[in-house]
């Protein structure tokens, strides 16, 4: 089956997205971790329409009931990967869903590893697509940055490509079962080192490993790792969009805290319609070829 839209994220902008869609009768359908920032907001006081203040999680709950009162789909998995064959092509641990377009709503990355040099050599050995960049490393050793489903979808992606995997846990135990054959390292990163090209990693206790890319797959894939796997533009930690919401690559959207400006509900929720009301057109356009 290909959806007309999936939504990824499930917080205020992807719900106010699916409101719109759904009644546009576009088959739509929201993959969800059912984690978010408004989960561990406490009480809501400053949204429009409540007099009193509102638990975070039944406004969330709400959401939920109101999308799937009008049809919509959400399934629980977690997207690790964007691709593009014709449709968009939508990878999750459990799930792999075709769709004609895609809104990223998944909030934003409220923390990341502070490793010296991860930023200064993006695009130069730091990579964050397996699938893109994993075959200009071919038969040459290179590391994964990450302990859980993420990393292990990326190293998976380069074992049969590269000579070496090895996977950097930055400190933190692996949560998931890597094979026997990436090498992991649970010690701190300390830097990455490189003049024009990444060429080792350096721990806290000043060892060392020879790499020529690093792979960050750290935590879960955020909204700013699923935009560079597929190729839009990003800037400063956002996804960068335009007055619809769309991204650099036609028929995928993001909206919410993953765009920037406010951190707020009342912007998701609008953006998430802004969106919306985009893809409706974009879609019957689509259908008229």
């Amino acid at each position: 089956m290909i959806y007309d839209v999936v939504i990824i994220g499930s917080g205020p902008a992807g719900i106010s997205a699916s409101l719109y869609t759904a009644r546009a009768n576009l088959k739509t359908i929201i993959i969800s971790k059912k984690e978010g920032a408004l989960i561990k907001a406490g009480e809501v006081e400053n949204y429009y329409g409540f007099s009193k203040p509102i638990d975070s999680l039944e406004l969330l709950d709400n959401g939920y009931k109101q999308a799937g009162n009008l049809g919509v789909e959400i399934i629980e998995d977690e997207v690790v990967n964007i691709g593009f064959d014709g449709n968009y092509v939508i990878t999750g641990k459990q799930n792999v869903i075709s769709a004609k377009s895609v809104v990223i709503a998944t909030g934003t990355n409220r923390a990341a590893p502070n490793i010296k040099g991860l930023v200064e050599l993006e695009g130069k050995g730091v990579g964050y697509c397996a699938v893109c960049d994993g075959f200009f490393y071919k038969q040459k050793d290179v590391a994964v940055l990450g302990f859980a489903d993420y990393a292990l979808h990326e190293a998976s992606e380069l074992v049969n490509i590269v000579k070496k995997v090895t996977i950097l846990t930055n400190g933190q135990e692996p949560k998931v079962k890597f094979p026997d054959n990436m090498n992991i390292i649970t010690k701190k990163v300390k830097q990455i080192v490189g003049v024009e090209h990444v060429s080792k990693v350096i721990f806290d206790d000043d060892s060392e490993i020879d790499v020529e890319a690093v792979f960050v797959a750290y935590g879960t894939a955020g909204s700013v790792d699923l935009a560079k796997k597929i190729g839009a533009n990003v800037a400063n930690n956002k996804i960068v969009v335009d007055d619809n919401m769309m991204t650099s690559l036609p028929g995928l959207y993001a909206a919410g805290d993953c765009v920037g400006g406010m951190l707020q509900i009342a912007k998701a929720v609008y953006e998430g319609a802004k969106a919306s009301t985009s893809i409706i057109k974009y879609i019957r356009t689509l259908n008229q070829k």
